[in-house]
């Protein structure tokens, strides 16, 4: 029964997303009470996510480190450039080119990993991407940030380390261990989690859309327009970066889904530490719009996955 259900939630998940999406704009309310739990549920998540995955799963990428840096050297080029280039294109004013620019010089961020393992990514890189990309971020994305907008920024290297750890790093570790002790008895567990993850991601989406709802409505449609093609080229351009380091559709995905998801958050919270409120607004359309796209291409390649 509980399978069944789980079962009918994951081929209803595209709809399920663009439906709460939807409402989140018209009430709100209905999900931005959702806010201050979004890091533990990502962290939930993120356990269910080491339950399916055992220790080989990241042994196995120790002589494949080449494609972890590949992964990395996309998410930290790629995404600056273009937030750069768009912004000139566009000729955006300068408080939202900046703010483009800062969330490209962003790492991954943790909704990532749930995007990897609904799309059928491989989790594994996914979540080492992540991290490494995370760990590099106190001093790569300020020169970047530096260097193609010659502002100044300071990321808390500290705070960073902690944040990951916590939402990826430990419950992933947790889930590993728990596999590896009770094995067979986790099946149950596992067939009914990635309605579970779908779910919480859509409510997620629903919340973010509910929270920038006004900024969303009120924004200039050159800025939207250009945070909207930085996260499509970001997902292209990373899956067709990925393709000449590894033939591994699994791998190609997650740095797809690695370098066009970026950690908005961070981006945001920059902003308003540095700059302006108009600097902030960027991130916080991008968290939206990589969510969004996000769920669609984890839809679309599952289906693919499927049928391969």
């Amino acid at each position: 029964m509980l399978i069944s259900i789980a079962q009918r939630v994951e081929r209803a998940f595209l709809p399920l997303a663009v439906g709460l999406s939807a409402l989140a704009m018209v009430v709100p309310g209905l999900f931005t009470w959702i806010a201050p739990y979004i890091a533990p549920a990502l962290g939930v998540i993120m356990f269910g996510m080491g339950l399916s995955l055992t220790f080989e799963d990241f042994a196995r990428l120790l002589p494949r480190w080449k494609v972890v840096g590949v992964g990395a050297l996309l998410q930290f080029s790629v995404m600056p450039v273009l937030a750069w280039l768009l912004a000139r294109i566009f000729d955006l004013p300068p408080a939202a080119a900046l703010g483009v620019i800062l969330v490209g010089a962003c790492p991954g961020g943790t909704a990532s990993n749930v995007i990897t393992y609904l799309a059928g990514g491989n989790l594994a890189l996914s979540v080492t991407m992540t991290l490494v990309t995370t760990l590099a971020a106190p001093l790569v994305t300020p020169a970047l940030v530096a260097g193609l907008a010659g502002a100044r920024v300071h990321v808390d290297f500290w705070a960073m380390t902690a944040s990951v750890f916590w939402i990826v790093a430990f419950p992933v570790l947790d889930g590993l261990i728990l596999r590896r002790l009770l094995r067979r008895r986790l099946e149950p567990v596992l067939a009914v989690f990635p309605a579970v993850s779908m779910v919480t991601i859509a409510l997620v989406v629903a919340c973010v859309m509910g929270l920038n709802r006004d900024t969303v409505l009120a924004f200039p449609g050159a800025v939207i327009l250009a945070v909207t093609l930085h996260n499509l080229s970001g997902f292209a351009l990373g899956y067709a970066g990925a393709c000449p380091f590894t033939t591994s559709r699994a791998d190609r995905i997650a740095i797809a889904v690695e370098v066009g998801m970026q950690n908005s958050g961070l981006g945001v919270a920059l902003a308003k530490a540095y700059f302006t409120a108009q600097t902030a607004l960027p991130g916080a359309l991008f968290s939206l719009e990589q969510n969004l796209v996000g769920v669609t291409l984890a839809k679309w390649w599952r289906r693919g996955s499927a049928k391969a």
